[in-house]
């Protein structure tokens, strides 16, 4: 079992900056990746950012340049810092981990139960 716990989310005005953590706990053997993902009001969810084992990262085209993802997989911990923030980056952030429980074979998706983060003046 792997269980997401994040953190950071909150309102803050357009222009400020704000960070959101994610934890993995539960009986990892190993994370191939971990990220964030963000979903607007009637909106699909997309990717913000994301980070592998080896440390390369992606970013949504709508954050590159404004949002930073930093961690490591073989601490089971991200942080994605966010600068500039606008309006349409309001959402519900939700951290996902490419992660192998301990006694299984292969790799699943996990996700966190998602944080709000609301940019409005």
């Amino acid at each position: 079992q792997v269980d997401l716990m994040e953190s950071g989310g909150g309102l803050v005005r357009p222009g400020e900056s704000l960070n959101l953590s994610c934890k993995a706990y539960g009986t990892i053997y190993s994370i191939n990746v971990m990220g964030w993902h963000r979903q607007a009001p009637g909106k699909q969810r997309e990717l913000v950012a994301s980070i592998t084992s080896a440390g390369v990262t992606n970013y949504g085209e709508s954050v590159k340049g404004r949002f930073t993802i930093s961690g490591d997989t073989a601490k089971r911990m991200v942080v994605l810092t966010m600068y500039s923030l606008k309006p349409e980056d309001t959402g519900v952030y939700y951290c996902n981990a490419d992660a192998r429980p301990i006694f299984r074979s292969g790799y699943s998706n996990y996700w966190g139960q998602g944080t709000q983060v609301t940019v409005s003046s």
